[in-house]
């Protein structure tokens, strides 16, 4: 799977400013709950460590490319994705926006985006799961932003208008994921309006 750095990059942006204005209709719900264990504040913390951990790794150089793709980064993170720590994460991210977590939130992308303006992606990142190519490493985050965004969507009750550039790129990381996996099957029948997945289904 490759994308090309310019839709990357307007997926990325699209994803980023969705976020920003999803986390603007928060108002005075930030206790409320968000996702599992999650509030809303937590959430929205969350989500916006997909922007941080961008500005992050870019200050952090790879000699070489360990992880050659966004499936195969998301393939190498399962473990780390399902452990407490990413809880943990969440929270202190949440309450590490502040009074204004929107505001806070929309100063992150602001400041991300613009810090991209000068990459063309052939720069390598050190990552969470080894050294990549920034080129391959922003559709995992847009994949981030479009699947937590619309986590935020769910809990506030606001329409799922996930950016098309967004969500095409999340949805081909999911379909290679399924499709290498051998769990084609069920997600097919699934989209096409069969019975529902089986319990606990997850290509991540």
């Amino acid at each position: 799977m490759t994308f090309s750095w310019a839709d990357s990059r307007r997926a990325f942006t699209d994803g980023a400013r969705w976020f920003v204005r999803t986390a603007a209709l928060v108002g005075d719900r930030w206790d409320r709950p968000g996702l599992g264990e999650w509030d809303v504040r937590a959430l929205v913390g969350h989500t916006s460590r997909s922007l941080l951990t961008v500005e992050n790794y870019l200050g952090q150089p790879a000699a070489t490319v360990e992880i050659p793709s966004p499936a195969e980064y998301v393939r190498a993170t399962r473990a780390i994705a399902a452990g407490p720590a990413v809880a943990a994460r969440g929270r202190d991210a949440g309450a590490a926006l502040g009074a204004d977590p929107a505001a806070a939130v929309a100063d992150i992308a602001d400041r991300v985006l613009a810090r991209l303006d000068g990459c063309d992606g052939t720069e390598l990142v050190t990552t969470i799961a080894g050294g990549m190519r920034l080129a391959d490493y922003l559709p995992t985050r847009s994949f981030e932003l479009a699947v937590h965004t619309s986590d935020l969507a769910t809990a506030l009750q606001v329409p799922l208008d996930v950016p098309a550039t967004s969500a095409a790129q999340a949805l081909r990381i999911i379909t290679e994921l399924a499709v290498t996996d051998g769990r084609a099957g069920p997600l097919l029948l699934a989209a096409t309006g069969r019975p529902g997945l089986p319990a606990g289904f997850s290509v991540l």
